[in-house]
């Protein structure tokens, strides 16, 4: 698969997800380290579906992440350093500094946003591609989700609503076998989450969520079949969390064996020995790991330097706020 890729696009995927696993290796130790706010939910060993994927969107797409969006909003294009800044509550970050991890969003690369409510991004990306079809525009909304989010009422209607107006959505489900610290198996019934899409009139295509130059290919067909008036499809792409639910979850639940073998199968290693194959020196991706860790280095640097949000940005990026005045209880 990686011969039908080309080397040259591997190599861009696998710098892509070189900076996904930097950036979610650092925000773990500035977790661990107490030097952010918040809880961070860390994608690590998750990186070929969103590099595969958005490789094939244009600048007019949109996409919906989930509460694990670092990777997503990188893949996409989305500013490191302001993304850092978010993550520290700095001035200059993605959304102010006012949304943290969880509510990363880049409205000028189409990012709309990562959501902290399971399931929560796939109403908005319908209702992106339903605005996209009645303007006549030729855009293709990728909507992220987990196997967790396929038992709440929204995946299903979602993907009904979708089906029935024949909307340009692209559905990512990033089967990573945890919903939070249950096994997805022991709470999914019937034969899948493929079944579920394709009784809902929604094609489903599986795939290995490891293999960075399977993804793409598979998406590429799947974002061209709907951009061209399809209908919705759905991606299934089956890989592993390593790390636990939050940056403050051991996964103690999990059986270390099971973590140590998933992690064998290392998304970035296997696109290296694909390279490797391709003939690109060990050195070379040695380097761009390099550039990364340096590029990461200095935007925490700068975050770390940066100031607070003034605290009249308050009522800003606020819906229907009217005209609020400061009230002091009686």
């Amino acid at each position: 698969m990686a011969t039908q890729i080309g080397r040259e696009r591997l190599l861009a995927h696998f710098r892509t997800m070189a900076r996904i696993r930097a950036f979610e290796e650092t925000a773990e130790r500035l977790y661990n380290e107490k030097r952010i706010p918040g809880f961070v939910h860390l994608s690590s060993g998750q990186e070929a579906i969103p590099a595969g994927v958005c490789a094939n969107l244009a600048a007019e797409d949109r996409l919906t992440s989930t509460h694990r969006g670092h990777g997503h909003t990188i893949a996409r294009g989305g500013d490191i350093q302001a993304m850092m800044l978010e993550l520290f509550g700095r001035q200059g970050g993605s959304c102010g500094g006012k949304g943290g991890s969880m509510h990363i969003a880049d409205m000028r690369i189409g990012m709309l946003g990562a959501n902290g409510v399971v399931a929560a991004g796939l109403p908005i990306a319908v209702g992106a591609a339903h605005a996209a079809k009645l303007a006549g525009e030729p855009r293709v909304v990728a909507c992220f989700f987990g196997d967790g989010a396929v038992n709440r009422g929204p995946f299903l209607e979602s993907l009904n609503w979708a089906a029935v107006h024949r909307l340009p959505v692209l559905f990512v489900c990033e089967d990573n076998r945890w919903s939070a610290t249950t096994p997805t198996r022991l709470t999914t019934a019937g034969p899948g989450i493929a079944a579920r899409a394709e009784a809902l009139g929604v094609p489903a295509c599986a795939v290995d969520g490891n293999d960075v130059a399977a993804v793409d290919y598979l998406a590429g067909e799947l974002v061209a079949s709907v951009r061209a008036g399809g209908g919705p499809r759905l991606l299934l792409a089956a890989t592993y969390r390593w790390s636990g639910h939050t940056s403050a979850d051991a996964g103690a639940y999990r059986d270390p064996a099971e973590v140590a073998r998933a992690k064998t199968d290392d998304p970035l290693r296997r696109a290296a020995r694909a390279l490797g194959g391709l003939g690109v020196a060990a050195e070379e991706l040695a380097a761009i790991e390099s550039d990364v860790a340096a590029e990461l280095a200095h935007a925490v640097q700068l975050a770390e330097r940066a100031p607070f949000p003034d605290p009249a940005a308050l009522y800003t990026d606020v819906q229907d706020i009217g005209a609020p005045t400061a009230r002091v209880p009686a």
